[in-house]
């Protein structure tokens, strides 16, 4: 359910882009608000992305420098099936 809501949401975010895609580019962030909100979506749960891209349009103001600004990277370092430490009370025994 999850899944199909957050591609809803990048679909609708690509329809706005089509749609205002004949008019001059004004962000002054790279990437781009949409470009930015699409790639929240493609990285984090629906409810992270959507604040994500919510405090992108908020600092999107006349008062703001803009340059480049990425989704920010994980914070936490997820541990592969392959990487379990020795001793772990997950680990496979033969």
């Amino acid at each position: 359910m999850v899944i199909n809501m957050k591609n809803w949401v990048i679909k609708m975010i690509k329809k706005y882009q089509e749609a205002t895609s004949t008019k001059n580019p004004t962000c002054k962030y790279h990437p781009s608000c949409s470009n930015y909100a699409i790639d929240a979506y493609k990285n984090y749960n629906i409810f992270y992305a959507s604040l994500l891209s919510l405090w992108r349009i908020i600092r999107c103001n006349p008062f703001s420098r803009g340059g480049y600004d990425p989704i920010p990277k994980f914070k936490k370092n997820h541990i592969q099936p392959n990487q379990i430490p020795k001793g772990h009370k997950h680990e496979k025994s033969d």
